[in-house]
Formats: structure tokens, C-alpha cells, sequence
């Protein structure tokens, strides 16, 4: 949708796009099937059908987001608002937008995921903590040694993208709890200046952090879905759904 918007040529998904894209659409054919037969369970795979057509629609909107942010950022050559042309300024502003969408879209993103495994695995995080993240999720699924090799695994990214994801949670949360994250940069860049022009955040390395963080989004669905196809046709398991 947006790279017509914004003149570009339509998505080839290629790389963890696809493959995350992949293990998700092919997880639905698979519950699809079940609900088919007329399963007494079948509203169960109903609602985890449900729930993973709501994650690939939630990456299909981040890769969009990713992507316009990309788009303006690179019209962006200043180093100072007041030197902008007003075309500048609003590219410079757009680019805010969609960058800001986009990483904010990551932790929403990985919190519906974070909902899907507890549910998925009856990890029943929910009684211990009202509200809670991916990852208390995945704390939990190694602290009771659930499915050992998907958390292994799914531990391994995280930590993986440890660095990239702490600079865009540090982001989101100064976003929704205390001030614009570009505020809070300017703010930074300014103490001891009052008065004088104040340089832009640094977008090449922001934009950085955010291809980092959705390449840790797109690896952490691609193995949790491909992970979840093989319990299905091996063991005949599906977490709440128990044993068959």
C-alpha cells in the first residue's frame, strides 16, 4: 500500500520476509485443515488461525512502516531544521512518523506474539502478571522448561539483537511514557547550547537499529511458526489443544 502511495514498485518478499511470511501462511493452511474435518476442538484452531493471520497482517504493516521510513529518511541531507527547505522539513518529518511507527510496531508486534505462545503453550503468564511481554513469556517458557528447544532457540535471537533492540525499547518507551523520542534526542544535543542550532539524531544509525529490530521480529516468527508446524504433523500437539 504505502510504496504506491509513494510511486515505488510493489513488495517482492525475499529473505526473513518470506521466510517468516511462509511458516505463518502455512501454519493457517494446517489449522485450516483441522477446522475443515469438523474437529470438536475446530474453535480452538479457529482462534489460533485467528490470531496468526493478525501477525502476518502486523509484519505486513511493519515492513511497510520499515520501508516508507527508508524512503523519506534518504531525502533527508541536512544536518540542521533551520537549514531545510520546506520540502526538506517535510520529508524530515515524514521519515519521524513512519520510523516511529515502525518501532513502536516491534514491540506491539512481538506482544501479540508473546500472547499467541502463552496461549499456544498454557503457560498461563497471565496469573502471575496481568500484563505482560514477549518477553515474560519466553522467561517463563525457560524457567518451567517448556518446549526447551523452540525457547533455546528463540533466546538465542534475543540475545542476538540484544543492543539494537535495548536503543529501540529505550525509544519507545521515552515515546509513550515521557516526551516525542526526537524531543528527548534534541534535548540531549542541547544541553550546555541553549541558543545555538541543534544538529538532527543521527538517522542512518537509527534506521540501523530498526532494519536490526525487524530482522529480530521476522527470525523470532519465522522459528516459532516453523516450530509449531512440526509439533502439528510429528506429535499430533498443539498446547491447549493437548494431546491427540
Amino acid at each position: 500500500m504505502l510504496r504506491d502511495l509513494l510511486g515505488g514498485e510493489p513488495r517482492q518478499a525475499e529473505g526473513l520476509l518470506l521466510a517468516a511470511m511462509t511458516q505463518m501462511e502455512q501454519l493457517m493452511t494446517e489449522l485450516q485443515k483441522r477446522i475443515a474435518t469438523g474437529d470438536a476442538r475446530q474453535h480452538e484452531y479457529r482462534k489460533l488461525e485467528i490470531w496468526t493471520a493478525g501477525l502476518l497482517g502486523s509484519l505486513d504493516e511493519l515492513e511497510q512502516s520499515q520501508f516508507a521510513a527508508h524512503w523519506f529518511g534518504k531525502r533527508i541531507t541536512s544536518r540542521y531544521l533551520s537549514v531545510m527547505s520546506s520540502e526538506e522539513m517535510m520529508d524530515y518529518y515524514r521519515h519521524i512518523y513512519f520510523d516511529k511507527n515502525a518501532f513502536i510496531r516491534i514491540f506491539a508486534l512481538l506482544d501479540k506474539l508473546g500472547t499467541f505462545l502463552n496461549e499456544w503453550l498454557t503457560l498461563d503468564t497471565g496469573e502471575s502478571k496481568k500484563h505482560f511481554s514477549y518477553f515474560t513469556v519466553l522467561r517463563r517458557m525457560q524457567e518451567r522448561r517448556i518446549e526447551p528447544r523452540l525457547g533455546e532457540r528463540l533466546f538465542k535471537i534475543k540475545e542476538t539483537y540484544r543492543e539494537p533492540m535495548s536503543r529501540l525499547r529505550k525509544r519507545r518507551n521515552t515515546e509513550i511514557h515521557y516526551m516525542n523520542s526526537e524531543l528527548q534526542d534534541d534535548l540531549r544535543h542541547s544541553r550546555g547550547a541553549y541558543g545555538q542550532d541543534i544538529p538532527l539524531e543521527d538517522i542512518a544509525s537509527q534506521l540501523a537499529d530498526l532494519d536490526q529490530g525487524c530482522e529480530m521480529v521476522m527470525r523470532t516468527l519465522a522459528e516459532t511458526f516453523s516450530y509449531a508446524q512440526t509439533m502439528m504433523r510429528k506429535h499430533g500437539k498443539y498446547g491447549i489443544l493437548g494431546q491427540e
